[in-house]
């Protein structure tokens, strides 16, 4: 797909298997699929709030009788962008067993409230909005996976087999890569970001090296990324290029004596100058960071926003 085919909707992939896209695949915007097989259908995560999922469904179900009534659910990871929209599909739910635990740990009703404080956060408010002030965290209800897994799950779209392959932690704690082997199709879910910079909640780092290899194994022709455009294994070399070179960068600053901030301010992009949310960087220094040290503690959330607004401040054009 090049980006003149980027657009928002539905996209047929294969027979019966479908993308659904959202550019520009910023903050927020991601990408769900779809798999159908006679009168079964499998949904591959919903969307960030209920208003999103609603329409995207809709044109499911007019594209593909069976998307009417979808069987199963699978959520690639927990981010609310990939879940917020479960409880409008009424399907078995099925994630890994890290990603059904990390769910309930921001539920939709912290998004809601943070909206509405944020007028009152200084820059970090402000940033706050620019990123997800276009969405309606309003009556979203919680709903988490009924079944979980570890390591790897087949599951049955009529007589489709799908293998739900667990390679976090990286992007988060229980990242999950949905492959239709005989299609030669990957649903990557946020292990691939596509045009964009990626971010690294969970981490390590090196995790998600490793997980880029493992895609670059499999026998796949087209893959459905998280955020972004369709992709070739071409987006994997060229992210898995991107964290080798993040790691790389923030060691030497780490061995300097810099912080998280000051080593993103001083990392040149280069070849990545082109990719969205370049703020994204102090997220993913402080994750190598925090693998060379070894620290065990929960990450400041907040402080890293913070930081992140900072950032994107820097980086503005006149800025």
């Amino acid at each position: 797909m090049t980006m003149a085919d980027y657009t928002r909707g539905l996209h047929e992939v294969g027979d019966g298997l479908y993308a659904y896209l959202q550019p520009d695949g910023s903050w927020g915007w991601s990408n769900a699929g779809l798999v159908v097989d006679g009168d079964a259908a499998l949904l591959v995560d919903t969307l960030f709030d209920l208003g999103l999922t609603r329409t995207m469904l809709d044109e499911m179900a007019d594209a593909a009788p069976a998307a009417a009534s979808i069987d199963t659910l699978v959520n690639t990871h927990a981010n609310g962008d990939h879940t917020f929209g479960n409880q409008l599909v009424g399907a078995r739910i099925v994630a890994s067993r890290r990603t059904a635990e990390e769910m309930l740990e921001l539920p939709p009703a912290a998004l809601a409230a943070l909206q509405e404080a944020a007028p009152q956060m200084g820059r970090t408010g402000e940033f706050w909005l620019e990123c997800f002030g276009s969405f309606d965290f309003a009556g979203i209800e919680l709903a988490p996976p009924g079944d979980t897994f570890d390591s790897e799950l087949e599951l049955r779209v009529g007589d489709r087999e799908l293998r739900l392959i667990e390679v976090g932690p990286a992007h988060t704690r229980g990242d999950t890569l949905v492959l239709l082997p005989s299609a030669r199709v990957l649903y990557a879910g946020d292990i691939l970001f596509h045009g964009g910079h990626p971010v690294v909640w969970a981490g390590p780092v090196s995790n998600w090296i490793t997980a880029c290899d493992r895609i670059l194994e499999m026998d796949v022709d087209l893959i459905v990324p998280g955020h972004g455009p369709l992709a070739s294994k071409d987006a994997v070399r060229e992210l898995k290029a991107y964290l080798e070179y993040v790691q790389e960068q923030a060691r030497e600053r780490f061995e300097a004596g810099m912080t998280p901030l000051q080593a993103a301010r001083d990392i040149a992009l280069d070849r990545y100058a082109g990719w969205g949310e370049e703020e994204r960087l102090v997220v993913n220094v402080d994750a190598v960071y925090r693998e060379l040290s070894g620290a065990q503690e929960d990450r400041d959330l907040v402080a890293l926003w913070g930081e992140m607004a900072e950032l994107a401040a820097d980086r503005r054009p006149g800025a």
